[in-house]
């Protein structure tokens, strides 16, 4: 068999600094996991379910055998936690923003979108038959110039968190811009679930936002520490996303395992208002130069060039400090990058090493 056409493209790959491999974990300190809270390296969710036994086959899709008690119940119970009339639990976040912006918006529509936004937001808004157009990162006047000229149904989508930077969206300004043009307005809350609200409700809530959203996004794989998504939203987009978003319809349920363990997840992470507490702590560290400015759980040094980031991450691996270099083409040419993400049992002195070893 040839597979040469493949060699090629890795080649390329390769040259220009930015393959990819996999690589186990390795004990050091943790500056680029998702694990916010500490509920996965604390084994919280494990200790919550101990004395209880789930299936790990869900058997077939929610529309045929793969829908049951329990995760009917947990998404009433994820609405009423999140302020919504309802929710619906996808397999992933990817699956999720693929799956919503895919099929929500039609021939004729408009789609806005971050320039920053992930790639399974883009991903989903090229399925669509609908027209698209990002404008500038958290750029208020660039949204509202592309706004006036808006057309059928508009739909404006951001990340409450940006997942490269840690800069926050101004999503009240966004919501009124959306109120004055009559757009519907989607927010991904996937860096934001567990960590920002004072109870880790999101920031769609902490701004009293929820009503003024047309969908929003919760992702479950990050500080929640287990597996999957939701998107809320009315009934009437519950039912429309049954009928016609097609990762829902053709994929397996996640099995009662799986959603068990996301009910833990709501039982544990609203009340860990001290490990919240701690990760302000480390944040209020970054404040020099070289590092962009951000007031949540991720931090990044910017340093242009895959060779040069790669080898700074190597200098802090050899001081036992693991943290991960984002290249191009996941981030922009020249915005290559040192993505710290913090966590609620980082010390305060190995984050001053840090910082230290980058500011030399």
């Amino acid at each position: 068999m040839n597979e040469n056409f493949l060699n090629l493209k890795l080649k390329e790959r390769a040259d220009a600094g930015a393959y990819r491999s996999l690589r186990l974990n390795n004990g050091y300190a943790d500056y680029y996991s998702n694990d916010y809270l500490g509920i996965s390296k604390n084994g919280l969710i494990e200790k919550w379910m101990k004395d209880f036994h789930f299936s790990h086959g869900s058997t077939g899709s929610r529309l045929l055998s793969g829908n049951y008690p329990l995760i009917d119940d947990l998404e009433k119970e994820i609405a009423s936690f999140h302020e919504s009339p309802a929710a619906l639990i996808f397999n992933s976040g990817y699956d999720a923003n693929f799956g919503l912006m895919a099929c929500v918006a039609g021939k004729g529509d408009l789609i806005l979108y971050d320039k920053l936004s992930h790639a399974s937001i883009r991903d989903g808004i090229r399925q669509s038959f609908a027209d698209a157009y990002s404008f500038v990162h958290n750029d208020l006047e660039d949204l509202e110039k592309k706004l006036k000229n808006r057309k059928g149904n508009c739909f404006v989508v951001t990340e409450s968190v940006f997942s490269m930077d840690g800069d926050l969206a101004p999503l009240l300004q966004m919501a009124d811009l959306c109120a004055k043009y009559d757009a519907h307005f989607i927010v991904d809350e996937a860096h934001a679930t567990g960590v920002i609200g004072e109870r880790g409700e999101g920031l769609v809530q902490k701004l009293k936002l929820q009503n003024r959203c047309f969908a929003r996004v919760h992702t479950f794989g990050k500080a929640l520490a287990c597996h999957g998504a939701v998107i809320l939203g009315s009934d009437l987009l519950r039912n429309y996303l049954i009928n016609f978003c097609r990762p829902f319809i053709y994929s397996t349920a996640l099995p009662p395992s799986a959603v068990a363990a996301i009910r833990a997840a709501y039982r544990i992470f609203p009340g860990m208002n001290q490990e919240r507490q701690s990760l302000h702590d480390l944040i209020s560290l970054f404040d020099g130069p070289g590092f962009k400015k951000s007031d949540t759980a991720i931090q990044c040094f910017i340093m242009p060039g895959n060779e040069k980031v790669k080898q700074v991450a190597k200098r802090l691996f050899d001081e036992e400090i693991d943290v991960r270099p984002i290249l191009y083409p996941t981030v922009p040419l020249g915005e290559e990058r040192l993505r710290i993400t913090l966590h609620s049992y980082n010390t305060m002195e190995e984050t001053k090493k840090l910082i230290s070893i980058l500011n030399n």
